[in-house]
Order: C-alpha cells, then sequence, then structure tokens
C-alpha cells in the first residue's frame, strides 16, 4: 500500500475513512502482512477441495448416468473455466490489499456494495449449513459405531432429523465457533498441518478400496447410460452442459471473493501459480478418487454407494474410525476457509463500526443453522441443478461486473481510500451505482424463469429459458458485463 493509501487511513489525517464504511478487517493489508505464498495458495485449495461436497460432485454425476470419465472430465473442466475469474478477481486483492466487500464498492457503490456482498453471504451460509450437515454425519457415524447405534432413533417432526443426528450438527457447528475465536492466522496454520494429512486420507481410500475389491470393480467398464442402447442414449449433451454450469457454480462463490485471500499474497505470481496448481487439478483428481472408489463399493458390497459418510460406516475395524475422522477434518477446514471467510466480511461490511470479522462469522454460523441444510441435499437434482446451478445464475452477472469494471472501466486503477468515503468517486448518487444495479437485473433476469421450473415452483416455462438455464452462470456474467460496460462508456 502506498504512502497516500495509508495517510488516507490516519484517524486525524484530511479524507479520513467514514467510520460507516471502515474497521480495521477491511482496511487494506500492509505490506508487511502480506506474506501468502504459491505454497499456501496451492494448500489453501488443497483444504477446500478435498470434502465430502466435492467428492459428491464425480460421484452424483456418474449416478445420474455418465460413465468414470466423462465425470471426471467435467469437474476438471468446470474447475479449469472458474480458475479465470478467480485469477483476475483475485488480481486486485493483491494489488491493493482489500477484500471482495470494499473491491466491489467501485462498481456498485460504497452503499450499494452491500447488495452484492449480502447475495454472496446468503449463499456462503447455505453451503456453511451444508458442509456443516455433511461433517455432523460423520461424527454421528463414529459414535454409533461405538456405543452399538444408541443414537438412532425416530425423527423430530418437522425436522426430517432425529435427536442424535441434531446433537451432532450442533457439536460440529459448536467447533466452528471455537475455530472463529481464533482468528485467520490460526487458520492458516491449521490447514498447513491438515493437508497433507487429507491427502494421505485420499490416496489411502483409494487403496482399501483396491485392495478389499480386488480391483477397481465393473463401473469402470461399464458404458454411459447416453451411449447407444443405454437408457438415457441421445441425451448426453442436454446432460452435459447444465452439469458444467454446475461445476463451475460450485466455486462461483469464491470466484467472487477470492480478493479475501489474495489481499495477503507476496505478489501476483504467488496468487497466480498456487490458485493454478491447487484448484482445477486437485478437484480432477479427487474426482477420480470418488469414482474409484464408488465403482469399488459394487464389488465390496453389491451396490454403488456415493456418499463417503455412507461408506465410511459400512467399514470395519480402525479403517472406520481412521476414515470418518478425515472427512470431519477436511469438512472443517474446507467450511471454515471457503464458508466463513468471506461472509464474515461481508457481515461486516454492512456495519463496519458494530459488526467485526468475528461477529460476521459468528452471523453467518446462525444462519446456517437456520436453512437446514440436510433439506437441500435430499435429492441429487436437487443438490447440483437447484442449489448450484441456480446460485451460479445470481453470483454470475455479479463477477461479471466486477471484472469488466476492474479491467476494462479503470484499467486496474483503484482510488484504494476512496473506497472508504462517502463522497468520493465511488459514492455515485447517495452511494449506489444504479448501473450496476441495472446491469445486475438484466443479468439475473432470463435465468429466473428455468430456475423456477428446476425447483418446482411453476410446472413449465417456454423451452427457450430452460434452455439459457442450463447455461446460466455463463450467461448472467455475459449479459451483465456488457450491458454494465455499455452503461458505464466514458466513466472511470
Amino acid at each position: 500500500m502506498s504512502q497516500t493509501t495509508s495517510a488516507a487511513f490516519s484517524a486525524d489525517a484530511a479524507g479520513a475513512p467514514d467510520p460507516t464504511l471502515w474497521n480495521e478487517d477491511l482496511n487494506p493489508t500492509p505490506p508487511a502482512a502480506r506474506t501468502w505464498t504459491a505454497t499456501n495458495y496451492a494448500a489453501l485449495w488443497v483444504s477446500m477441495v478435498v470434502s465430502v461436497p466435492a467428492y459428491m460432485l464425480a460421484s452424483g454425476l456418474m449416478s445420474e448416468g455418465m460413465n468414470w470419465w466423462q465425470a471426471v472430465l467435467t469437474v476438471f473442466l468446470g474447475n479449469l473455466i472458474v480458475l479465470v475469474p478467480m485469477v483476475l478477481v483475485g488480481h486486485a486483492g493483491t494489488k491493493y490489499g482489500i477484500p471482495f466487500p470494499v473491491l466491489v464498492r467501485a462498481s456498485f457503490g460504497v452503499r450499494g456494495a452491500q447488495l452484492p456482498a449480502i447475495l454472496r453471504a446468503i449463499v456462503a451460509c447455505g453451503w456453511f449449513g451444508i458442509q456443516t450437515w455433511l461433517g455432523s454425519q460423520a461424527i454421528y457415524t463414529i459414535l454409533n459405531v461405538v456405543t452399538d447405534n444408541m443414537l438412532v432413533g425416530s425423527n423430530i417432526p418437522g425436522l426430517g432429523i432425529n435427536p442424535g443426528q441434531g446433537f451432532c450438527f450442533l457439536l460440529f457447528w459448536a467447533l466452528h465457533i471455537w475455530l472463529i475465536t481464533k482468528g485467520l492466522e490460526s487458520i492458516k496454520r491449521f490447514q498447513a498441518l491438515a493437508t497433507p494429512l487429507l491427502i494421505l486420507a485420499a490416496l489411502g481410500l483409494v487403496w482399501w478400496a483396491y485392495i478389499n475389491a480386488g480391483g477397481f470393480g465393473p463401473m469402470l467398464s461399464a458404458p454411459s447410460a447416453f451411449s447407444a442402447g443405454g437408457k438415457r442414449a441421445g441425451e448426453f449433451w442436454g446432460f452435459f452442459w447444465p452439469s458444467l454450469t454446475a461445476m463451475v457454480g460450485y466455486w462461483a462463490t469464491l470466484a467472487l471473493n477470492i480478493p479475501d485471500f489474495t489481499r495477503f499474497a507476496h505478489s501476483q505470481r504467488d496468487q497466480l501459480v498456487g490458485q493454478a496448481i491447487g484448484l482445477p487439478l486437485p478437484m480432477g483428481l479427487l474426482a477420480l478418487v470418488a469414482v474409484l472408489v464408488t465403482s469399488s463399493t459394487v464389488v465390496i458390497y453389491g451396490q454403488a454407494i456415493w456418499d463417503p459418510v455412507t461408506l465410511a460406516g459400512k467399514m470395519t475395524g480402525p479403517s472406520v474410525i481412521v476414515a470418518l475422522l478425515a472427512l470431519i477434518t477436511a469438512t472443517l477446514m474446507t467450511n471454515i476457509a471457503a464458508n466463513v471467510v468471506s461472509p464474515a466480511y461481508d457481515f461486516s461490511n454492512l456495519a463496519p463500526h458494530r459488526i467485526s470479522f468475528r461477529i460476521g462469522g459468528y452471523i453467518t454460523a446462525g444462519i446456517g443453522l437456520a436453512m437446514m441444510p440436510w433439506k437441500i441435499l435430499e435429492t441429487t437434482k436437487g443438490y447440483i441443478f437447484t442449489w448450484l446451478v441456480g446460485y451460479g445464475a445470481l453470483l454470475g452477472p455479479v463477477a461479471g461486473i466486477m471484472m469488466v469494471d476492474y479491467f476494462l472501466v479503470r484499467r486496474t486503477v483503484l482510488k484504494t481510500g476512496e473506497l472508504f468515503r462517502v463522497d468520493g468517486p465511488y459514492g455515485y448518487g447517495n452511494g449506489w451505482n444504479g448501473r450496476a444495479i441495472v446491469a445486475l437485473i438484466i443479468g439475473v433476469l432470463p435465468n429466473l424463469p428455468g430456475f423456477f421450473k428446476q425447483a418446482g415452483f411453476v410446472a413449465s416455462v417456454p423451452g427457450v429459458f430452460e434452455a439459457l438455464y442450463t447455461y446460466a452462470w455463463f450467461v448472467g456474467l455475459a449479459i451483465s458485463a456488457v450491458v454494465y460496460v455499455i452503461l458505464m462508456r466514458g466513466r472511470r
């Protein structure tokens, strides 16, 4: 950060930041604190990638009819695509040391930035709940193994889970609360320790599957359900494109708020190389692990078991405990990094003088608890095509606006101190940039009918809207980006 920018944050300097827009957590990261290397970013991504929901992506695609290589390739391509906005949006975080809620003020206005920040935060709360639920199921399985199923019982009316599941969910939720109180640096250290263990656990799971199945089973040689003679012959492309969109949507939240992490980067090279190494290839490899292990379950148990928690519960001896502890650790790391850090900043942005990073984390945890995430995961279609594609349709337009604003409208030049003042160039009209709001709405609208149909709110919509929803993230990003550039022509 330059000396001029530093002076803008001096409490007694002229042009000091508006206290309703600034606190220590949102303050640009000083050069001395920008210590994250490419290794740190690669470790961050590996710790987020090795998780139950990511494992379920490839296995979920196979359960819907893809063969093993089609599922792995779809996951890899989706993550290769989303790497592009990750690196581009992350550029501003590294250059100026600012988090997502501050960066988005340049395009939406210092007050208007609260809208995309909250949209992103609510999605993160849903993800926080999903990850917490999946991790809690590993705890539930462990406790039932050691207590001879003492926690098994009837479901609580209206909730759809039994008291034992509810207890484990609250227990795992409380563990997150404890980590939130420790702050970001302790999370970074925990990830550095956990990442190699998670890689070893994944390799160990593959070895277990190979040994117990005497090979990886018949599923690797089974034809796709979309091939000639299959039960879904001729439907491949109609399934592939929404699946690819869902794979992009899986990390659509991080594609927006990656500056929350790249603000600590030592250099642009570190954030670029670290992300390029840490995201597409590990996601592809985890997808391969998922299909190899799932294929072996056909031989071992006589059925394909897509859920790793269910699989771990069927193991015997010490292996079940080791597998489930690895799942718990992986889920905890992913959840804290991907679904607590960023919404904590987003909620802090609402009222910086009242809400700190820590309080923002508590708000995230509270909303995630209330969203009853087990209902989102009831079906594969609900998880992939409603949840992943649906919020991708919402966040894609925000990513498009941010990227073209930073690279095309502003040519990567920001006046950092002015991002914390209502009366500066990013104040627009009363702190809101109406052009960004219009571009956002126009980008979201074409995907709404398809979402309503997929979510079951309406019985049918014209075919063109169903087709658009297939490419929801791409459609929203492209439309909003073009509209925003046109509306902002001549303004910087």
